[in-house]
């Protein structure tokens, strides 16, 4: 390892590790108040999510019955209604030259029932998208399934219903990154193209970060902000890292296709969420091309290729669902991305135990949208001014949330492997899925009480808990951890 050097240009009043979304949106607004700040994070982005999003920016699209069923999950929501609300500003402030709107993909999103799920995840969620969007006094209109433009579906994954949202849009993540990058530097900030390795700390406080190179970056205040790679860094600081839910990585692959006779829809199409998933979805990216989405596997590390079988099944699910000659169209490109997950499913957002250090990670699915948000809201916090939204219940420091009862979480752990064996077009008697649900269910409920007499990892966790030891015991020493600290 390189001799750690000290260097005198290098002090900043705040680092940010991690130049994905969250990360770049966050020092860009720290930068526009006149703090000097650094964002790091290799130019390539290893094991990010946001460069392999589809980057749709809406709210309701992917409202589900378990998000409705508690006040963590209200929260989100009305987190990212308000973050939608400023994506107009937000995007039209990124160049001097343009007010945003060439960054938008799609215009709006169809939300479409097809006869491929499973009534209790896809209608039942179908049907919360839409009740909370009359809650929330947010436009859709009712369309005929039948008439959805340009999708071509195999008759048995026809659509059943459909709504048009015209508030939901995309944009094209790559250029926002580019645009983000731009504009923080054109603020005064302070791009470094180096992985952060080590926080340097003394007394309780942080005093600094070291990078691979071996150069040390000195700060007073070190924000974690690199998706579920911000684990190797919080690693290094291993008395906090045992009280904070460890995260791990929701990979997914989505592949950019240029299609077979050039033409694209005008608006995303997607279905709900299903099988631990954020539904599958088609988003235009111009010029005869299509960005098709995504597959999400908890994985205890990020992973930087691809595995051949989640890339055949997410093919499948287009070629079968949304367009029946998407088989002949050109794969331009397959993009691997690792969305942050903690091991209770919940954002990490705050300062941690260690003066100075804080985290900004842990949105799995939300951290785009909620960019523009949470850059504002922990730009507050760390000057030490009042936020706008409290951000308190997700502290990094705290035991498990449990947002469902253990029998909650076992039901909807089923129903979603369930729902992933349907949607694999998987092939068996009528009658066997009652006798695997019988078995799964006995399984998960025999599992989750091994776990820990008081807490139950969410759903996702739950399954892959029996294909990873290492995330298995993840779960017992952070349960744990939380337990000794509560006795003591």
């Amino acid at each position: 390892m390189p001799a750690t050097t000290f260097e005198d240009n290098r002090v900043h009043d705040i680092v940010v590790v991690g130049n994905g979304s969250l990360g770049l949106s966050l020092g860009l607004t720290l930068a526009r108040r006149g703090i000097r700040v650094a964002v790091l994070g290799q130019p390539h982005r290893p094991w990010a999510a946001s460069s392999a999003a589809g980057a749709m920016i809406g709210t309701f699209g992917e409202v589900t019955t378990t998000l409705l069923k508690s006040d963590y999950g209200r929260t989100k929501l009305d987190w990212a209604y308000q973050a939608s609300k400023l994506w107009p500003e937000w995007l039209a402030q990124l160049a001097p030259d343009s007010d945003g709107t060439d960054l938008l993909t799609a215009d709006g999103t169809v939300v479409m029932l097809n006869a491929v799920g499973l009534p209790e995840i896809d209608t039942h969620n179908y049907k919360a998208i839409r009740s909370t969007l009359i809650e929330y006094g947010e436009k859709f209109e009712d369309i005929d399934a039948e008439a959805i433009e340009w999708l071509d579906a195999e008759p048995t994954g026809r659509p059943l219903q459909a709504m048009f949202l015209p508030n939901e849009h995309a944009v094209n993540a790559h250029e926002l990154l580019t645009r983000l990058e731009k504009a923080f530097v054109a603020a005064g900030g302070t791009l470094v193209p180096e992985q952060a390795t080590r926080v340097e700390h003394n007394g309780g406080s942080v005093t600094g970060v070291a990078l691979e190179s071996g150069t040390l970056l000195v700060t007073e205040q070190l924000v974690l902000a690199a998706g579920s790679a911000s684990q190797t860094v919080l690693d290094t600081v291993p008395e906090q890292a045992a009280r904070i839910p460890r995260l791990i990585s929701g990979y997914g692959v989505s592949a950019l296709v240029d299609t077979q006779d050039g033409t694209g829809p005008s608006s995303v199409i997607r279905t709900p969420n299903r099988a631990f998933a954020c539904g599958l979805h088609v988003v235009p990216r111009g010029n005869g091309q299509v960005y098709v989405g995504a597959t999400n596997i908890i994985s205890p590390e990020p992973r930087e290729t691809p595995l051949i079988s989640d890339v055949l099944f997410l093919l499948n699910c287009a070629d079968r669902q949304v367009r029946r000659d998407l088989g002949e169209s050109g794969l331009r490109t397959l993009q691997v991305g690792n969305r942050p997950v903690a091991l209770d499913g919940m954002p990490l957002l705050g300062e941690t135990e260690l003066g100075g250090l804080w985290m900004m990670t842990g949105t799995y699915r939300d951290g785009l949208t909620l960019s523009p948000l949470l850059a504002r809201e922990m730009t507050a916090l760390l000057l030490g001014e009042e936020p706008t939204i409290d951000l308190g219940m997700f502290r990094p420091v705290r035991a498990p949330i449990q947002p469902v009862s253990r029998e909650e979480v076992v039901e909807t752990t089923v129903t979603h492997m369930l729902a992933t064996g349907y949607e694999s077009n998987w092939n068996v008697p009528v009658e066997w899925p009652f006798t695997i649900e019988h078995y799964l269910r006995t399984a998960y409920t025999r599992i989750a009480n091994e776990f820990d007499p008081t807490f139950t990892p969410p759903p996702e966790l739950l399954a892959s808990s029996r294909i990873h030891p290492s995330i298995a015991k993840a779960l017992r020493d952070y349960y744990a951890a939380s337990h000794a600290a509560a006795q003591g």
